[in-house]
């Protein structure tokens, strides 16, 4: 265990930082998939600017790398294209 105060309060800020980022990415899965699971292309298409402004803000804050963020991006927006 950390000795030093400056140490303890690294810790407690690192645990604050991760729990903070696993909100903010599983937010951003969960809205991946209810995007990918439907069915209506408007509905999808109105949805989509959202779900990529929370893809964008997930690499800002180095959450994910800022090449995987377009890796996704390109993905999802392969798939609603695809959408009949």
């Amino acid at each position: 265990m950390a000795n030093h105060k400056a140490t303890k309060k690294d810790i407690r800020q690192s645990e604050k930082r991760r729990d903070r980022n696993r909100y903010y990415g599983k937010t951003t899965r969960n809205a991946i998939r209810r995007l990918l699971a439907g069915t209506d292309k408007a509905a999808v298409a109105a949805e989509l600017p959202k779900v990529m402004s929370m893809i964008d803000k997930l690499a800002k804050r180095n959450v994910i790398h800022k090449n995987k963020a377009g890796n996704v991006k390109s993905g999802i927006v392969k798939r609603v294209n695809a959408m009949a």
